[in-house]
């Protein structure tokens, strides 16, 4: 007969298997290794409709992104409570807690989604939020605190699964993943950046890590003036094509991912109707 206990940390054990069995898979980690096509970029404004089999990236402000699906979802990343004078409402908002500028305390109660980063104080946070058109996953990463501390599990890499494309935002990540968060985050054909060079991780560290991810595209964010901005893009001048846009939005698709790595330079500006 079995006891109390150990019935019901089987019990336990196998609600958890069942889930993560309900989970849809992710084909970021299952193709991590798979080369996709090769085309070129193209630019759009955020207000028009979305092309077939495509998504377009809009660079806000800080870390903050819009994705917008064919379907009509958008995504806010790193969510700060504002995206503009026009009238958004993201049906997911993702959120990193190491400084107020990657989150508010108060998200719009219009928004259905709203995805913390940071763990609960009994675990990470898990998300696997499967919207059909759309899957979206995270991988914790920690943060430093004040005078030599950390949080473990205080931010999350996003991951966007849409349209065949594998999408990642490293959020405010304060140091290079190891070889375990390397391999949950799989494939990223598009990758949002910080380069800063200080608040989060070094310009040297984000370098190895933007030529270890080797995403097709790699979109700049975090970057508080130009110095820091220029620094990273020389260290990747020679590895990576460097694409300076005025544009803050761009389609891409799957067939349409550059031929060589590209670092595209989009300008952020709030959403408003006059894009």
């Amino acid at each position: 007969m079995l006891r109390p206990f150990t019935a019901l940390a089987g019990l336990i054990a196998f609600a958890s298997t069942a889930a993560a069995q309900d989970r849809r898979p992710s084909h970021c980690i299952a193709l991590a290794e798979a080369t996709p096509g090769m085309a070129y970029v193209q630019k759009a404004s955020w207000a028009a409709p979305v092309d077939e089999d495509a998504v377009r990236i809009t660079y806000v402000d800080h870390s903050v992104y819009v994705i917008q699906t064919e379907g009509g979802l958008a995504v806010a990343t790193d969510y700060n409570g504002y995206l503009g004078p026009e009238d958004l409402v993201p049906d997911v908002a993702t959120m990193n807690h190491a400084h107020s500028s990657h989150w508010t305390p108060n998200p719009d109660p219009r928004i259905p989604n709203v995805l913390k980063g940071w763990g609960d104080g009994e675990g990470p946070a898990d998300h696997h939020l499967d919207l059909g058109e759309m899957l979206i996953r995270n991988v914790p990463t920690d943060i430093r605190q004040g005078f030599g501390g950390v949080e473990e599990d205080g931010n999350s890499i996003f991951v966007f699964e849409v349209a065949g494309l594998c999408i990642g935002h490293l959020g405010h990540l304060h140091h290079e993943p190891n070889a375990e968060q390397y391999a949950a985050l799989g494939r990223l054909d598009v990758v949002m950046a910080p380069v800063d060079g200080g608040m989060t991780v070094d310009i040297a560290t984000m370098q190895s890590i933007v030529s270890r991810l080797r995403s097709s595209i790699v979109l700049p964010m975090h970057w508080f003036s130009g110095y820091s901005l220029e620094q990273f893009l020389e260290g990747m001048a020679g590895e990576f094509v460097i694409d300076r846009r005025v544009d803050s939005s761009f389609t891409v698709s799957l067939r349409d991912l550059p031929s060589r790595p590209t670092i595209v330079v989009l300008q952020p500006a709030v959403l408003s109707g006059f894009d």
